[in-house]
């Protein structure tokens, strides 16, 4: 069974989704962009259109998430992984340029670990050297057993570093299905007033899963926001950093000062002073990206995702407490810190998780598969799913209960 197009429904976690009038459009600018005539995966970079679509992709961005004028907003390319260089090696350049004479060993960078990605930042900052990485808070240690990354710590938990260059954490944690909640009297929010207040604080997110699919609570108090447009708003190959102007420093200057000197298209102020044109960018992700924002703010923006995405996850959470308590489902993190975008669970007894994916595959349904380092299933409920994909999935785990509780009856 497939919906329109011969298509199934890709509840992957990325190259995840991207809506089906964004396709058909695209489809049409891969022969003739913007009436030029060329191909957008031909057309120079430099072009009238082209530069065009880039800026009005900026202005979506800013005008629908509410970036303030104290940030500029950059493409890039690299994805996550790039930017957990990029940003260590500009902050630590930053910091250099701040305080010339500190050296290194007094350097410190906070880490706030609470999955698979933030944990790789972690390790990237030390491999990188530069400063000394403090774990501020590390998941792990508050889990069931000692080893999941099922939870967001208490506030309380939280060791932030007294001068730090740098303060980072991942907001959704992609393989974990793990979410800092956006509402800030939660337990499970980020921990704002633990900062050092009325300064710049260094703080630095990675929002490449949960971008776009609801309002960034205080936004305007973080030096960078970056996301790899893959998950909620692209296809693969474009980076969306969000960067407070205090950020983006000369490296070559910080260079000479004994800062580890940055690559240059890895360094903020080569971005922003080239308008995200030093080198050729991904322009075929930033033209769909383009078109996806279009669709978004015709659909009502961020207001009518963060309800619509609210929806979708409490559906499928809804009848993950039922399964869990027929002894169907088993969920893999705690209750407050689950993700909107990553629902992930175990499908209990044997060979029924292969039944549940094999079975949800026949009904049109893919990308179910857990993370590889992890296992079980994974449903990510991207921008992209709808009210009645999400439906489909749903009606499908109220017949697999029923069908395994009258299965294990029988036994």
């Amino acid at each position: 069974m497939t919906t329109s197009h011969d298509r199934v429904i890709n509840f992957g976690a990325g190259p995840s989704a991207l809506p089906v009038p964004v396709l058909e459009e695209a489809a049409k600018g891969l022969l003739n962009f913007s009436g030029t005539g060329i191909g957008i995966a031909e057309i120079s970079h430099r072009s009238k259109e082209f530069t065009e679509c880039i800026n009005n992709l900026e202005s979506l961005i800013r005008t629908q998430l509410g970036v303030p004028h104290t940030h500029s907003i950059l493409f890039s390319q690299g994805g996550g992984s790039g930017q957990f260089s990029a940003v260590v090696m500009n902050m630590l350049a930053r910091y250099r340029l701040l305080h010339p004479d500190v050296k290194p060993e007094k350097i410190t960078m906070d880490y706030v670990v609470t999955g698979s990605w933030s944990k790789k930042a972690a390790e990237e900052a030390r491999r990188l050297g530069g400063g000394q990485v403090n774990i501020a808070v590390n998941s792990r240690e508050f889990s069931k057993d000692g080893k999941s990354f099922d939870n967001i710590p208490a506030h309380d938990a939280f060791k932030f570093s007294r001068d730090p260059a740098l303060i980072y954490y991942c907001e959704n944690e992609t393989v974990d299905g793990v979410e800092f909640s956006h509402e800030l009297s939660e337990p499970t929010s980020f921990p704002f007033h633990l900062l050092k207040q009325g300064s710049l604080a260094p703080l630095a997110a990675d929002y490449s899963s949960s971008f776009m699919c609801r309002p960034i609570p205080r936004l305007a108090d973080h030096a960078i926001i970056y996301a790899g447009a893959q998950k909620n708003i692209g296809p693969a190959g474009l980076t969306v950093i969000i960067v407070r102007q205090d950020c983006i420093v000369d490296v070559d200057a910080a260079a000479k000062l004994g800062a580890a000197p940055v690559p240059i298209t890895f360094s903020y102020k080569t971005l922003e002073e080239s308008k995200s044109l030093y080198n050729t960018p991904s322009v075929i992700s930033i033209y769909m990206t383009a078109l996806v924002l279009e669709l978004m703010k015709e659909k009502g923006g961020l207001a009518y995702y963060e309800d619509l995405n609210r929806r979708k996850a409490g559906r499928i959470y809804g009848l993950l407490k039922d399964g869990e308590e027929k002894g169907v489902f088993k969920r893999k993190v705690k209750a407050g810190s689950e993700s909107w975008m990553n629902v992930v669970f175990e499908v209990l007894g044997d060979d029924a998780e292969k039944r549940f994916l094999e079975g949800a595959e026949h009904l049109g349904m893919k990308g179910l598969k857990g993370h590889r380092s992890v296992g079980g299933v994974r449903v990510s409920l991207y921008n992209a799913i709808t009210d009645e994909d999400t439906e489909k999935l749903a009606q499908y785990m109220r017949d697999f209960i029923t069908q395994e509780v009258t299965t294990k009856g029988q036994a």
